[in-house]
Parts: structure tokens; sequence; C-alpha cells
């Protein structure tokens, strides 16, 4: 297993009867040739394991080279206590033969019963036998009557319940062989020749194809339209043998037709693709069926009809009606004696199973917040406001993506625990089997413990939404950011507490790399509040300025990309040559995506070292497109964006399996993602996987036993996968890889829409300096001259503060005027403009103008400063202690002195320390800018100076005069 990646082991969870015994996680594909067409897995258990075996009522363990159960006494019935194994593979008519070894600790009866592992549990066989306390060998012959998996899952199980006394009872050598096909063969439907992005290509871009063929020759191709009449023709480039699906290709490039339309197909020979489009009407609709997902997962709310179908509404999960027993007030697992419970209703169901996970909840709100953020800055975030989504929400006044996150992000901060750390999870006790509604869950719901990693995720992005709410609702912003600020300081006294993975009930989410978290962490603290110390830990990161991009890509486990995403994207006072770095770090991986999607016969932008595809595999590709879609942003290159496009085809349908992995999308697109709910394939009332919704996909490493079945051993990278619901670790769905499509799908919707820009790498002149007028205590209006730009235009001014060599942006406007407002009275700033083409290339800094704010003369009460210094040669520390003497609370405060010598401030806490000259000045921040008649607040900074250090005499908070203590 190559560092850092994840095998998230779903096991099942025991039920009575003979209800099917089920997994969750995610998948892979294929056929699997079994020699002799041997149906049971791990019949030997020689690797000391009793995987993918199930038991209920029953306690299992592999002991040399048998698998022992141990039955408790006075089971009623046979079948309450079970052994068996799922998606046990028969054909109708044909024979099979059961046999095996077994003995007991004492002469006793049992049974082998076969059939169907779903609703309504029909058998097919059912055998008996008597075991005595020596090893004998059992066997028989039977005719199935039923077609696995076309009714269902097949299932063989051992009855050994129903017996007064405890026993134990010893199994070797499973085997039950026979049929015609091969396990797997036929369930799979054969691929297409010639593979295609089966939704749609955008006019304007290029528009390839991918042919399977042995012919070293370039073949002929035709390009029909709905109504079959020929409209483009050409010829095919030979590629050779592609290495990670194993096939012969050539590359069709038919970009050279962009007439609009729908139903085309492209033809070689008497092979012809599935139906496509070039249009952008379908990757519009994707921006909203890819975030639909979330909502659809909500826990804690009935799903209802008006928004999502009557097929799709459901009772809400979790919420203290029984049989749930809910989350609003969870215990922690008994060995942690927390001695609290927590409420922590709400969030998102995280995969296809019930559990909500702090770490990967953290990514996945954070890439839906930053689908909006991204949008609002430098794109168009119109068709992301408020009545866009079809949610409960969507006439409130506030954007409906937001709204969506912030069902995660409440449920996030309800994870805190009292000491600041985070719960890692929280789930139910046992999984819960396939299928059963969230409302239908009868087990216990617990916290497991807090840690390090779950405590900077939710510091992250609560940080996040403390400046994307500060207008829209300052109250939960607040809230936000002092958890964050709570969490973060906690998780720097607790610097290593790592969560060992455990999937008893909920899946492992295991991580001991934490130098990522804390980057992503300090880097949204640093940008939403600019303090100091957040920038210090910062860019003392190993992380800093790109260092964590690669080709393999981007996810729960390896966040430093986010924060790496928010500095170039978010304004924030780092150097420009910093900003420059880190969007040159995406440039550079994204050429190298690029390259590698030349060099392949299918495009994903994805590669591990060594080239196996893993546990998540289309998650990674689709953070690999946002990296392309993000290089375009930072360089108008009309290459990334190109490049986004057609590794999108990647995930919807131009690949060796001919699936659109995004259910709903394409004439082939998967349907049975491994979900609880969505599980039509094991209970035909329920529906199947909801549009918008992305696959797992390939895994070509470690693969659970539905995986094995369908999928051969030896399959290569990009064809270990099978569209199954509980083939787990191909097929699986969750909020992560929904977050991540539904990034690129609104990136792709915004940018699919008229003409391709002109591709631009000149940013704009240098706007005028601006002018000031209107000057308040508190504000000022600007004016400038325009900036021109001949390629692509002037999209927008940045207007910023400039301090040093520092720039803080303070707005960003349309036009070439702006009045700024929420300055501090009586203080020094100089401005300066930036202008932005739409490329977002950006000019160099206008000329910079002065301005002074005028003195608050508003009489806010009397103020008492205690300075005190502490010195060494060259530098020191100063404590400073502000005291409201006054009759009138404070709301904020700025205290301003200056200094009597050369002295300069270096650092600063517990306040925005700027310096211009001698001038000195201190503003509060939220969480201490309210002081009550009588009350205090401690800050400080540290400086250097030469000669002598000489304290400043005369102090001012809000423009009054103090006394010094």
């Amino acid at each position: 297993m190559a560092s850092r990646s994840f095998f998230r082991w779903h096991r099942p969870a025991a039920v009575a009867l003979a209800a099917a015994m089920a997994m969750s996680g995610a998948l892979a594909t294929g056929v699997a040739h079994a020699a002799e067409y041997e149906r049971i897995l791990n019949g030997t258990f020689d690797n000391g394991s009793t995987d993918p075996w199930w038991a209920g009522n029953v306690s299992t363990a592999a002991v040399n080279g048998e698998m022992c159960g141990t039955i408790r006494a006075g089971t009623s019935s046979p079948w309450d206590a079970l052994l068996g194994q799922n998606g046990v593979p028969f054909e109708s008519g044909q024979s099979y033969t059961m046999a095996f070894d077994a003995y007991a600790t004492a002469p006793r009866p049992m049974a082998v019963v076969i059939g169907q592992g779903v609703p309504p549990y029909q058998e097919m066989v059912k055998r008996e036998f008597q075991l005595g306390t020596t090893k004998q060998r059992f066997s028989f012959t039977f005719t199935a009557t039923m077609d696995f998996p076309d009714a269902g899952g097949g299932q063989m199980n051992f009855h050994l319940g129903g017996q007064a006394a405890e026993s134990r009872i010893c199994f070797d050598n499973v085997s039950l062989v026979g049929g015609l096909k091969a396990p797997g063969e036929g369930y799979t439907p054969p691929p297409k020749k010639v593979q295609v992005n089966q939704v749609a290509y955008v006019p304007g871009l290029s528009k390839q194809a991918t042919l399977v063929s042995a012919a070293t020759t370039p073949q002929p191709w035709v390009l029909k339209n709905s109504a079959g009449t020929t409209v483009a023709t050409g010829q095919s480039t030979p590629k050779g043998t592609d290495t990670n699906s194993g096939d012969p290709v050539h590359l069709i490039d038919f970009s050279s037709f962009d007439t609009p339309g729908t139903g085309y197909t492209l033809s070689v020979g008497a092979d012809t693709s599935f139906p496509f489009d070039i249009a952008t009407d379908e990757i519009k609709k994707l921006r909203y069926d890819s975030l639909a997902y979330f909502y659809h997962n909500r826990s804690g709310i009935p799903i209802e009809a008006q928004y999502v179908g009557t097929q799709y509404s459901r009772p809400a999960g979790h919420v203290d009606v029984a049989p749930n027993k809910g989350d609003s007030a969870v215990p922690c697992r008994a060995n942690l004696n927390c001695g609290y419970t927590l409420d922590v209703r709400g969030g998102w169901y995280d995969a296809g199973d019930h559990g909500k996970y702090v770490v990967n909840g953290g990514i996945s709100a954070w890439q839906v917040l930053n689908t909006y953020e991204r949008a609002k800055l430098i794109g168009d975030a119109a068709p992301l406001g408020d009545g866009k989504l079809n949610i409960p929400e969507k006439a409130n006044g506030v954007p409906d993506i937001l709204d969506e996150a912030r069902w995660e992000v409440e449920f996030l901060l309800k994870m805190q625990a009292p000491d600041g750390m985070v719960h890692h999870k929280m789930h139910s006790e046992q999984w819960t089997g396939l299928p059963t509604r969230p409302d239908q869950d009868p087990y216990q719901r617990l916290l497991s413990t807090t840690s390090t990693s779950a405590t900077l995720n939710m510091a992250a992005v609560a940080a996040q939404s403390a400046r994307i709410w500060k207008t829209i609702d300052p109250t939960f912003s607040a809230k936000a950011l002092a958890a964050a600020k709570k969490a973060y300081a906690a998780a720097k006294a607790n610097p290593d507490k790592i969560f060992n993975s455990d999937d008893s009930g909920g899946g492992g989410y295991g991580d001991e790399v934490l130098t990522d978290e804390f980057y992503w962490a300090a880097a949204e603290l640093f940008t939403t509040t600019g303090e100091s110390a957040y920038r210090t830990d910062l860019t003392s990161s190993p992380h800093f300025k790109g260092k964590s991009l690669n080709v393999r890509g981007y996810d729960w486990q390896s966040l430093g990309p986010l924060g790496d995403i928010t500095l170039a994207l978010v304004p924030n006072g780092l150097p420009a040559a910093d900003i420059a770095a880190i969007k040159s770090a995406f440039t550079t991986v994204a050429d190298q995506h690029l390259a590698e999607v030349a060099r392949l016969g299918y495009p994903a932008p994805y590669r591990k070292s060594d080239g196996g595809y893993e546990w998540g595999s289309n998650g990674l590709v689709a953070n690999n497109i946002a990296v392309l879609a993000l290089a375009h942003d930072f360089t108008g290159q009309a290459k990334y964006r190109d490049g986004v496009y057609n590794a999108m085809g990647y995930l919807l349908g131009r690949n060796p399996m001919s699936y659109s992995y995004v259910a709903g999308y394409g004439d082939r697109a998967f349907k049975n993602g491994h979900h609880r709910f969505w599980a039509n394939q094991l209970d035909p009332a329920l529906p199947v996987t909801a549009p918008g919704t992305l696959s797992g996909g390939p895994n070509s490493y470690g693969r659970d036993s539905h995986a094995q079945r369908f999928i051969p051993a030896d399959c290569k990278p990009q064809k270990c996968y099978v569209d199954h619901i509980q083939a787990f670790t191909v097929n699986e769905v969750t909020i992560n890889w929904n977050s991540a499509l539904a990034w690129i799908a609104n990136w792709a919707a915004e940018k699919a829409g008229g003409t391709p820009p002109v591709e631009d790498t000149t940013p704009p002149n240098a706007p005028g300096a601006p002018a000031a007028s209107d000057i308040t205590t508190t504000g000022v209006k600007l004016t400038w001259n325009a900036a021109t730009d001949a390629e692509s235009g002037v999209k927008n001014y940045d207007v910023v503060t400039v301090d040093g060599g520092a720039q803080r942006v303070v707005t960003t406007v349309t036009g070439t005027s702006a009045t700024l407002t929420g300055l501090t009275p009586d203080t020094a700033y100089t401005f300066a403009v930036i202008a932005r083409n739409g490329a977002n290339l950006t000019s160099t800094a206008s000329q910079t103008t002065a301005v002074r704010t005028k003195a608050d003369t508003t009489p806010t009460g009397g103020c008492k400063i205690t300075y005190r210094a502490s010195s060494w040669p060259g530098g020191f520390n100063a404590d400073v202690r502000i005291t409201n003497t006054g009759t009138t609370a404070w709301n904020s405060w700025a205290l301003k002195f200056a200094f009597p010598g050369n002295q300069k401030v270096t650092n600063g806490w517990s306040a925005n320390w700027t310096q211009s000259g001698a001038e000195v000045t201190a503003t509060s921040y939220s969480w201490n800018g309210t002081v009550a008649p009588g009350g205090s607040t401690s800050i400080g900074f540290g400086g250097s100076f030469s000669g002598q250090n000489t304290d400043p005499t005369a102090f001012t908070v809000n423009g009054q005069a103090c006394t010094k203590d």
C-alpha cells in the first residue's frame, strides 16, 4: 500500500434471519475467470482471515487454517446464528456442487441454505447435516432455479442456531463449483470500440474520441447527425497500446466540426459510438444535479418530493423517532468515558452508509463553499444565487449553495468538544445492512475520540465560513470564527493526537501525517483574520507555495492544496511574489496533467508512481481537473480550458469501460452506486442512484468480495470497475467525490457559454492613481483613470492598501470609482488600484495616494493605558492593557500612539498592528472589540530599536486622549 493511500473496509453488520449481510464502501470492474468456476471466496482460510465471510450471532476467527465460530447458547431457531457469503453467482438450470469440511465440540445439527440474499429471501436449496467431533467432508449437488446477480444478490449461509448449549464449530475447504459462466461473465456489458463523451462536447473547443483498434495504420471515421446524415469524415491517429487500459488505441479528432446539435454518433467501420451532443445545456444542468446530491443526503430533515420527486423522497433520519436512537444526545464510545453528550443533528451522510465524518466533511464543505467563493471573486456567482437550487431554503435571500453548505458547517461546529478539540466522527455502533433507509437505522449512535486532524478540518472550514458569511450573517460569522480559533489553538496544544483507523460501524479515516491539515487551517485563518501568528505558521510550513501539489492529486488525506487555492484566490496580505509562486505551482502541475493526457488513450489527469488506480480514483481525477481549471483562471491560456472539458469526457464515458461515471448522464451511465437508500438493485421499490452522482470508479488495489467476483484479478487499472451496489470498493458514492464534481461542473458551466475567450497572456496596463474625495472619519471615495487591455478587456479593479511591501485588497469593483467604508478614524492610509483583465491577469499597481481619515470627535468616554516594556539589545516586547474608564461600552476600539525614537513594531498579538513612520495603530478583532465600562483588554507587540528604547507618552483610543498608568 502506497504512502497514505486509503482502504476503508466496511464490514457487514450481523442481522437476524436470512437477511443479506451487507458491506459498505467504494468499487472496481471486470470479469473474474476463477479456476473451475469456484463461487466461494477464501474457503481455505489459509491467509489467516475470515473476509469476506459475515457472521450473525457467531463470533468467528481464522485459527490454524480453519474458520471457527462460537455459537451462544439458547438460540431458538437455526437462523438465529449464521455464517455466510453474499454475492454468490448462479445460473438458472445449471448444476453446482457444494462441499466443506466441518466438526463441532459436541455432536449437533446444522444446515446449508443457498438462495436469495435480499428480500424476499427465496431459498433455492436447503440441506441438513449432523456434525461430529472429528472433521468430516460433506458435499451435495443441486440445480440452480434462479439467476444471480439478475435476481439480486445470491447467498450461501450456514444455519447454526436453535441449540440450548453453547458450541463451537470449525469449517475448512469450503467450495461451491459449477455453472457455465465464470463469475461475473456477461454482467458488465461489452465496451464500445469508439469511446466518446456520452453527454456533450462544448462548441468552439477541441473534440476528441478514442478508437480501440489493433490496426497500425490510420482508420477512416464518419461523424453523423441524429438523422443519420454524414456531416464530417477523417482519419484516426494510431497511438499504440494504452498502459492504463491495455487497449490498442487510436485518437479521433473531430474538432473542425462545430455545429451545435444532439444525437451525433461517430463510426469506424461497423463500430458506432454512443450518441452525444455538441451543446452546453447538459453541462449547465450538471452544475445543479451535482449540487443536489447534498440535499439528497442530508441528515436530520425529511427529503421532500417537491424538491427531489416522489421516488427520491424519504423521512428524516436520526431525529429521535423510533427505531432511530437519534443524534440529539450522542454519547462517546464506552472506552472514552468523556462524560458528556453532543447534539449533532444535521450534516450530510458521508457515503453509502449513515456515518458523519469530520475529516471527510471538511474537504466536502470547503469545496462547496470554494465553488461559490471562486465564482464570486473571479467568475460568475449569479447561477448559484437564491432560488437556483431546489432546496427548502431557496427563497431566503441567501445564495442557495451557501444554504446547502451551511447544513454541513453547522454539524462540523457541533462536533467540537468543550476543550476545543473536535470529534473525529460519529456513526452507528454497527454497520447497517443494505438496503436501510436512514430513518430505519435501529442502532445506537456514538462519538469517536477527538483528533488533531478533525480539529484542523473544522478550524479551516469554520474560518472560511466566517469570511463568507461576514456580511450575510454576522452572528454566524462570529460564531464560526470563534470556533475556528478555539479549535486551532487546541490543535496546536495537541499536535499529534492521531486517530487510528477504526471501521467498526463506520469508515476508518485514519491519518498520521498532519502537516497539511495545519497548513490548510493556517491559510484559512490568516486569509480571514490577517493575524501575524497564522501568517508565521503558514509561511514556515513545508507545504507553503504549492509544495504539496502533485500529479496524484489532493483528497481528504492530502489537504495542502486547499490552502494554496484559498491563498491564490482570496485577497490577503502575502507579497505578490508569494502569490505568483503558488499560481505557478498550479500551472506546473497542470502542464504535467496535459502531458499525461496526451500520452494516454483515455484522458484521465491522474497518475500514481506505481501506475495503479486507487479507491475513489474518479474523485482524484475530478480534483485534478480543478487544477487545470485554476491554471486557466490564473493564466487565461486556452490549453488549460480545453484540458478541463477533455478530461471531463473521461468521467462522462470516454473510458475503456464505456461507462459514464456520473449517474443520469449518458446512454450507459452507472446506476447501482453503493448506497443504503438508492438501492433499486436490491429492492425494486427503492430508487437507483440519483442523477449527478459521481461513482468512486476503477480501483486496482484491494477490492471487496463482490468486486472480486466480477472483476479479473489482473485487470488493467482503468478496467477494474463494475456497476454493482455491493461492490463498494469501486462503486461507492461520497460527499467528497461529489463536491469535487460540483466544483468542476460549476466551472465548466460558467466557461461553456458564448464564444471561447481569446488566449490572453498579456496583463492590462496600470490604471491611473486614485484621487480621494468625500473623506470622513470612517470612509473615503476614490476615483481613477481606467486601465486598458487590447485582448480580453478589463474585467474589474482591486483597490488595495499599501503598507511597506504588503498589499491588502479592501474592495473589488467593475467601474473606476469606489466608496470605502469601515476605516478607522484619524488614521493614515495609502491606496493603490490594480486592474484585472478577462483572462484574470493583473496589472502592476497604480501610483499610490495617501489619505488620512478625519478624527472622531464623538465623545466615547475615558480610557486608561498601562504600558510595560522589557528590552534587550536591539529588541523589546511591550504589553499594553486598555481600560474603558467611561460610562459607555465600546463595540470596537482603535489605539494610537507615537514612538519617541526609532522603534519599529515587528510582530503583534491580540490586535491588528500597523505602523506608519513613528505612528502606531492597533485595532480590535471581533472577539475583543467589545469593552464594557470598567472593563479591560490586553494586547502586545514585539519591536526593534537602536540607541535608547523610550516608552511612548501619549495614547488615544477612538480619537480620545487616555491617561497613562
